[in-house]
């Protein structure tokens, strides 16, 4: 048996690799380190969100760290990411582990790794909770494990709601007031995932009007994939429209990423909310600091660092690599193309709810509407059009054979535009002399192959993929 730890923590298929036995052996692996971190008052947060048998997983995890003498704190219901890992923070916790697939498909589930900053644990970490687990299956030695209800009837085991001290801590990163004070009309869309309701509860006492869509429990998730992309959010589209809503928030299976819908049912993308929020940070607010962005995510994001003389850097793709960052303190906002995004103040993680919220500040605070405000900021930092195509591996690639490939093969121009300068700090990147960029890079958590584009027009875009997909090919 092989168990790897990808960019974000262990993902597999329920009761194919992820079974109960498998779980358990991570689990006291989990353990292992913890205690090896912190032997003298070793304790631990463990969350999981809305997918088939989380919170029976969750449970068998507490099990196991209660057998250890790790003092645990459960959530009593399904929960977001964010809010597990400001629990590790707010508890002063070794760690902390959410059970969650995150935005993969319903067949998944997984686990994520916490450190005691509330951010995701380091591939050091990672490397050695792994090498930890390899041990223990050579000695043959499994996991140990207590009765759940008398891990709760000694204190082993405390359940606790970590949804209010989180809501408390957003509060100090968002102004409600002026949120409240735009009274929006607002659809939030929980994808049947763990943000299900959360934003309407944050905004409850103001007079922002929240309509919920799929927020009921449902561990299948309808039969979509959990991702706030535009071709899984048709729903929220055509509720948006039909009751003339002014903007529509989707949090993803475990509420860390973050898509929006603008009030004529057209998708904003991750892209536009970061440079949007980021814009308002450094104009309204004042803050000044580096931002960070992965190697995927648009360079509008470049353009509003360097019009305010702040450093600008690049990460490969993974918040990992932007909470490093953050953790090391400076940092005005880090965010990924694929929703991720956190701020200063706030834990090293991505937060779908944080920054719905703040993209509702962004347009209280203006006084327009979300496409209005998307037509300004590409009129003053675009144009920016932006597609991704992701290509199903039959066979297994090995990252480094790829970029020596894609480097080897680096023409002189694209779709007729010079290649400026080609970069690999996650897979291979193009910069071509119009601003536009290709990136092809292997998924960290998924058997597919990712083929990013980003440039003035849509038509330019398609060319940019089409040629990243021959490459990739041919590969």
């Amino acid at each position: 048996m092989t168990i790897k730890f990808g960019t974000d923590g262990w993902r597999a298929v329920i009761s194919e690799t992820f079974t109960f036995g498998n779980l358990r052996l991570v689990a006291q692996a989990i353990a292992d380190y913890i205690l090896e971190e912190n032997g003298h008052t070793p304790s631990v947060v463990i969350g999981f969100d809305t997918r088939f048998l989380s919170d029976r997983y969750a449970a068998e995890v507490a099990r196991v760290m209660a057998a250890n003498r790790i003092d645990t704190w459960l959530a009593r219901a399904d929960t977001p990411t964010p809010a597990i890992s400001y629990a590790v923070l707010n508890k002063k916790a070794t760690a902390g582990v959410m059970i969650t697939a995150s935005h993969n498909p319903p067949r998944y589930n997984g686990v994520k790794l916490k450190a005691s900053y509330g951010g995701a644990a380091s591939p050091t970490v990672h490397k050695r909770v792994e090498q930890l687990l390899e041990n223990a299956l050579a000695e043959a030695r499994g996991p140990n494990l207590m009765d759940l209800q008398e891990a709760i009837r000694t204190d082993r085991v405390q359940k606790f709601d970590p949804a209010w001290a989180y809501y408390e801590h957003l509060s100090t990163l968002v102004d409600l007031d002026i949120v409240s004070g735009g009274e929006l009309r607002v659809v939030a869309d929980g994808m049947y995932g763990a943000g299900r309701g959360v934003i309407g509860e944050v905004l409850a006492r103001g007079r922002t009007h929240v309509q919920n869509i799929r927020h009921e429990m449902n561990p299948g998730f309808g039969g979509i994939h959990p991702e706030p992309i535009a071709r899984h959010l048709g729903l929220l589209m055509s509720t948006i429209q039909a009751g003339h809503w002014d903007v529509g928030l989707a949090t993803d299976g475990d509420a860390d990423r973050i898509g929006a819908v603008d009030t004529h049912g057209n998708f904003v993308d991750p892209h536009r909310i970061f440079a949007l929020v980021l814009r308002y940070l450094l104009e309204n607010r004042g803050w000044r600091g580096k931002v960070v962005r992965t190697v995927s995510t648009t360079r509008m994001i470049d353009r509003i660092a360097a019009q305010h003389g702040l450093e600008l850097v690049e990460t490969p793709v993974g918040f990992n690599h932007i909470a490093d960052l953050m953790i090391a303190n400076g940092v005005v906002m880090g965010g990924e193309e694929s929703g991720g995004m956190s701020i200063k103040g706030h834990i090293p993680e991505g937060d779908g709810i944080l920054l719905g919220l703040l993209l509702l500040e962004v347009m209280a605070a203006a006084r327009l509407p979300l496409h209005k405000l998307v037509e300004e900021l590409l009129a003053q930092f675009g144009p920016a059009q932006y597609a991704r195509t992701d290509m199903k591996l039959t066979r297994p690639v090995e990252k480094k054979q790829m970029v020596d490939f894609l480097l080897n093969s680096a023409p002189p121009e694209i779709a007729g535009v010079v290649v400026d300068d080609v970069q690999t700090v996650d897979g291979v990147k193009y910069y071509l002399r119009d601003g536009s960029w290709l990136l092809i890079r292997p998924s960290g958590t998924e058997p597919v192959l990712r083929v990013y584009a980003e440039a003035p027009d849509d038509g330019r875009v398609r060319a940019l993929l089409n040629f990243g997909e021959e490459m990739a090919h041919s590969a």
